[in-house]
């Protein structure tokens, strides 16, 4: 164990979609010793398996591979290694694009680059079930049989093991698939510190930095709750920085000089965020118990963590499995003072008339007053203001697509055959769109970590 080593991790995004510019900073605006990009959520996996299913070469972050070629050379000549899971659902063709990058950029023979496979279950998905894993959903109870011919995909969510390995062979880009957000950044301290894979306080503690890093500057003044007001130059804010000694504990902090904030309501607001129960964050790594962890304040944009305990990881994976479930439409109308709650309330009920003279049949109808309900209800009794505009928002969803396409065509119409003052359809006839659930179960563990790889690119 290196116990006089301090090791700089530094979140560069927290989403698919963030801030392109925050990597490139956390780079070239200090020392760090590791980048760590999460780009996926539930929602993400399936959006990116729409995209695999229209091309085989897609189903990967190619945000991801654009502002890599930025840094690159910063790469190779700061010493930085980079952790990310914008592998997706096709990780082997985002490591063949940044392959083909660092070969165009000139520095091909200083980046090594490792590939994480196995967490894709699709191939194996038959044999599992029929070996009597029912994949059953965990919010409705369902075995996955009842859906089997729907399934586009089935990914399991891996720790941080082929990170560590994929470290100790020499990688210093590491490009996974579902690869949990927490695993990105307990890798790299698993194998700076040699932590045993069982020294469940120290696992927990690096999980717990994980989640700190997982959400980019969620945790240095972004998305700010208490005292947004004060945070001052989001402009230009600063994403977290991790830095951890041997013993568990560490710093979160930012680049100086960069906006934002690091205090202990930001980080807590962040460590609160999807905690689930606070005694019980389970991860395929171990378990953090969120009660034991102390925050102190230690100077400007520093807050030390420390006391972290845990406990053994469970037997189960989790699986995120998306599966085609329909379609659905969105469309909008905007209604404008005087009485724009009224108007907006008779075009949807004009709406609706038509589609049912039309009998047309959905699974659901929704309809949402943004101005008024969309966000939250009103309080009981609290009367409707006359607001100067209001966004009327309605969505169907139907198993054929059909009904939705003919949907689409009955917005329009309401500019000149229903209530008066429209406007806000500049963005023209609404798009039918495939709808890809989520189906979250658990999976023996035993039956999926055999079949994880590291291969170098």
């Amino acid at each position: 164990m290196k116990a006089d080593r301090t090791v700089r991790i530094a979140s560069g995004q927290g989403f698919w979609g963030d801030w392109l510019e925050a990597p490139v900073r956390q780079v070239q605006g200090g020392e760090i010793d590791y980048l760590v990009l999460d780009y996926l959520a539930e929602v993400t996996m399936s959006i990116l398996q729409k995209q695999r299913s229209r091309d085989p070469a897609m189903g990967y972050a190619r945000d991801f591979v654009t502002m890599i070629e930025r840094i690159l050379p910063d790469i190779a000549d700061r010493g930085v290694r980079v952790i990310s899971n914008a592998g997706g659902v096709n990780p082997r063709a985002c490591a063949e694009a940044v392959r083909r990058a660092a070969d165009a950029a000139g520095v091909g023979d200083r980046v090594r680059i490792a590939l994480v496979v196995g967490d894709d279950l699709l191939p194996r998905l038959d044999e599992l079930l029929a070996g009597g894993e029912p994949f059953t959903n965990m919010d409705t109870g369902r075995p996955l049989s009842d859906a089997r011919e729907h399934v586009r995909a089935a990914n399991a969510y891996l720790g941080m093991r082929p990170v560590v390995e994929a470290l100790e062979a020499g990688a210093n880009i590491v490009i996974t698939g579902r690869v949990t957000d927490t695993g990105l950044t307990l890798g790299p301290l698993v194998h700076e510190f040699g932590w045993s894979h069982d020294d469940w306080d120290r696992i927990a503690a690096g999980t717990v930095a994980g989640h700190i890093l997982e959400c980019g500057a969620q945790s240095s003044g972004g998305n700010l709750l208490r005292d947004w007001r004060k945070v001052k130059r989001l402009e230009d804010v600063g994403f977290p920085i991790v830095e951890a000694t041997a013993d568990g504990a560490f710093t979160v902090t930012k680049h100086p000089g960069t906006g934002g904030v690091v205090n202990v309501a930001s980080v807590t607001e962040q460590l609160v965020y999807e905690m689930g129960d606070p005694t019980m964050y389970i991860t395929p790594d171990g378990v953090a118990d969120f009660t034991s962890i102390r925050l102190d304040q230690t100077g400007r944009d520093r807050v030390r963590v420390s006391g972290i305990t845990g406990g053994p990881r469970t037997d189960k994976l989790k699986v995120s499995v998306a599966w085609f479930y329909g379609y659905k439409a969105i469309g909008s109308l905007v209604y404008a003072w005087p009485e724009a709650l009224d108007k907006a309330k008779a075009a949807d009920k004009i709406l609706r008339k038509r589609l049912k003279a039309l009998g047309l049949e959905f699974e659901q109808v929704l309809t949402e007053y943004v101005g008024v309900n969309a966000t939250h209800g009103r309080l009981a009794g609290d009367p409707d203001p006359d607001l100067a505009e209001v966004m009327l928002r309605i969505g169907v969803r139907a198993r054929e697509r059909a009904p939705v396409e003919r949907f689409t065509r009955e917005i329009a119409p309401l500019v000149l055959t229903g209530p008066p003052s429209v406007t806000g359809f500049a963005g023209g006839r609404p798009q039918v769109e495939e709808i890809v659930a989520y189906w979250p179960a658990l999976v023996d563990r035993t039956l999926i970590e055999p079949f994880v790889t590291v291969e170098m690119v």
